[in-house]
């Protein structure tokens, strides 16, 4: 069974059409390929998440809100990155841990 046409012009404009698709498929998959290496890029510049972040308030002089592990789900767009040593000093000030993702048990202070 053949399902190509008999005549030389059919078939040279079918060859034209399948090249041009494959152009398009090829210019296709190096944009695919182009965003995939940005991505990789993108991924290996971002600095690693910090261990330890507190959450803080709204306003100047307002409490911090929790105190979080650096994975985290759940942390807020207002946070700064701490060492393990002022994460202890926090919870120990009274700064509640959060409740997901419980540093305090991370941390050992229960």
């Amino acid at each position: 069974m053949n399902d190509l046409p008999p005549d030389l012009p059919r078939l040279r404009t079918l060859e034209t059409w399948l090249a041009m698709s494959l152009d398009r498929v090829r210019a296709q998959i190096a944009a695919a390929e182009q965003r995939e290496k940005e991505r990789q890029q993108g991924e290996a510049r971002r600095p690693p998440p910090p261990d330890w972040v507190l959450e803080v308030g709204i306003g100047v002089g307002s409490p911090p809100v929790d105190v979080h592990a650096g994975h985290c789900y759940i942390i807020g767009k207002r946070h700064r990155a701490i060492s393990r040593e002022q994460a202890l000093a926090a919870l120990a000030e009274g700064v509640p841990a959060c409740i997901h993702c419980r540093p305090d048990t991370e941390l050992g202070v229960l």
